[in-house]
């Protein structure tokens, strides 16, 4: 029995070495596709199109199991309608994610860690994002909605469809910003054939995910556009928050180019979906009862 239970080990442990052995010998990724990735006019690679995050950041940027729906207090909401509590099933349940946060779980400070922990645990009435607000970076770039880039030789704009949120990337720098955003002030420029984009000037609002991973105002973002083919941006983002985290930190993962001839985005104004959860309590005859029903 030993033997045959060993035998794919062995086999697997063979196979492992041959991919690895392969990826030695393979050329640079880079270099391979660097000719094979649309460029403009102006000789820049051309990111104009529709793109999308695919797996589960959007849920937990770090490593996680898949969990059930979490209500306002701790633990797993209670399917029981009589007792005022709403149970979302899997709906509201979160799948499990490999994480795209590199090198290790976010470095955080340990009350800013017991903030995330409380946030965590009371998701549904501290997420911004429930409430439409704007989703901030990176945060905007992690949503299972589309965004679209718009690129010239002398503009880089990103309109997302959530919420319609729009990001002007200044490709010469105006100086400080003037005063704290959602989606902060950002100022880009080409490292090769990478475009860079250092963000600066949130507020201290916006989540990184629905896990409450969470930062302050003093927030600096640095991202990374590199496309590895027509179809492929692998996007990176370093965070730097003294106030919150021990030593920046990054994400990485790859965007998805949308290849449907009638892609585009749709619209999500969401604001009129939530005004009832937002300033229903000052209904002078409120529609739901006391006890949320």
């Amino acid at each position: 029995m030993s033997n045959v239970v060993g035998q794919p080990v062995r086999v697997l442990g063979g196979a492992l070495l041959c991919a690895a052995l392969l990826v030695n010998l393979a050329p640079e990724p880079a270099l391979a596709q660097s000719a094979d990735i649309p460029r403009t006019a102006w000789g820049m690679p051309d990111m104009n199109g529709i793109w999308q995050a695919l797996g589960n950041a959007h849920w937990d940027i770090e490593p996680h199991l898949a969990q059930p729906a979490l209500s306002m207090q701790e633990g797993p909401v209670v399917p029981v309608p009589a007792n005022g509590v709403v149970a979302f099933g899997a709906v509201g349940s979160v799948p499990s994610g490999w994480g795209v946060v590199v090198g290790g779980p976010i470095p955080y400070l340990p009350d800013a860690l017991a903030r995330r922990d409380e946030n965590k645990a009371e998701w549904l009435d501290r997420d911004p994002v429930i409430k439409c607000y704007l989703p901030g970076v990176p945060r905007a770039n992690l949503m299972p909605f589309p965004f679209q880039i718009f690129q010239s030789e002398s503009h880089f704009f990103m309109a997302y469809e959530y919420a319609g949120a729009v990001r002007n990337i200044y490709l010469e720098d105006p100086g400080p910003p003037q005063v704290d955003s959602w989606m902060g002030q950002s100022v880009g420029h080409w490292e090769g054939d990478t475009f860079v984009v250092e963000s600066s000037g949130f507020n201290d609002q916006t989540w990184f995910d629905r896990a409450g991973n969470h930062h302050t105002y003093q927030m600096t973002v640095v991202e990374r556009y590199t496309m590895t083919s027509p179809y492929h941006i692998m996007y990176e983002a370093t965070m730097e928050d003294p106030m919150t985290f021990s030593r920046p930190w990054t994400i990485r993962l790859p965007l998805y180019r949308h290849v449907d001839d009638n892609a585009r985005l749709g619209q999500f104004k969401c604001v009129e979906f939530v005004e009832e959860l937002i300033y229903g309590h000052l209904r002078k005859n409120p529609i739901r009862g006391e006890d949320g029903r």
